[in-house]
């Protein structure tokens, strides 16, 4: 059963069309990957689902219910989490204390100088943690995480909201191979637990070969290939059109 639906999603800045008429599904516990090459349409088709850019046509359905038109917020509220390319975390706060605001947001509740973050829902906070491997830490400045760490508390931030569909933007970019894989195995172990579906973009093709279920592959706006990772490596027209005749996966990315 699917439970992201996109439909026919077009959109264009003036004569270019960024995004024509791309449909796809995605199915609870399940990583799907979006690939493709430059100015493909990748980001504008990630930014029309999280409702930063709005669909010129189509339909965006999480659960039957459409999105196109809300905004951001009121996408994250029917369950649509995101992280980021550059991880954004607030730095002067403690890692627990990261996890707790983003608890108090999804709780409805207001920040302010006479309510803390630190007072609220610490052990829920520290059980976030506990499973992306940063309890120990909890209690140091997000300032002072090495990169890959403060990746994994962006992960529990994602997470605090019990989100249906986690976005996630290139998820390891900047981060070394070990760092890359580790992360990626966590979120999928996190997401098949939770029966989350996960829509991600990547330019690591290890990390796609390695963790996604499925894949799409857009060029210049359209959608040429989607299917298991193992039939889009071998589909003539990916190889022709987002690697160039006669490439492969693996020779472009030796």
């Amino acid at each position: 059963m699917s439970l992201l639906k996109v439909t026919g999603l077009s959109k264009s800045f003036g004569g270019v069309r960024a995004v024509d008429d791309v449909s796809f599904e995605l199915a609870p516990g399940e990583l799907l990957a979006l690939i493709g090459p430059n100015g493909a349409g990748k980001s504008t088709t990630f930014n029309m689902v999280n409702g930063q850019l709005r669909a010129d046509s189509g339909s965006i359905q999480l659960d039957a219910q459409n999105l196109v038109g809300l905004a951001p917020r009121e996408i994250w509220r029917r369950g649509v989490s995101r992280t980021f390319q550059i991880a954004e975390t607030f730095a002067s706060l403690t890692v627990v204390e990261n996890v707790q605001m983003a608890l108090l947001s999804s709780d409805r509740k207001l920040f302010s100088m006479w309510r803390r973050a630190a007072d609220h829902r610490r052990d829920d906070a520290l059980a976030l943690l506990d499973q992306v491997n940063m309890k120990t830490q909890a209690d140091r400045p997000c300032s002072e995480l090495a990169y890959g760490d403060v990746k994994r508390v962006e992960l529990a931030i994602a997470m605090a909201s019990k989100p249906k569909l986690l976005l996630m933007d290139e998820p390891t970019a900047g981060m070394a191979p070990k760092e890359r894989n580790e992360l990626m195995a966590l979120t999928k172990s996190l997401v098949t637990q939770n029966a989350v579906a996960v829509l991600f973009t990547e330019h690591s093709m290890d990390v796609v070969f390695a963790y996604a279920d499925r894949m799409i592959v857009l060029a210049r706006g359209r959608l040429i290939a989607q299917g298991k990772p193992s039939d889009v490596r071998d589909d003539p027209q990916v190889q022709a059109v987002y690697f160039g005749t006669g490439k492969t996966f693996e020779a472009a990315h030796a």
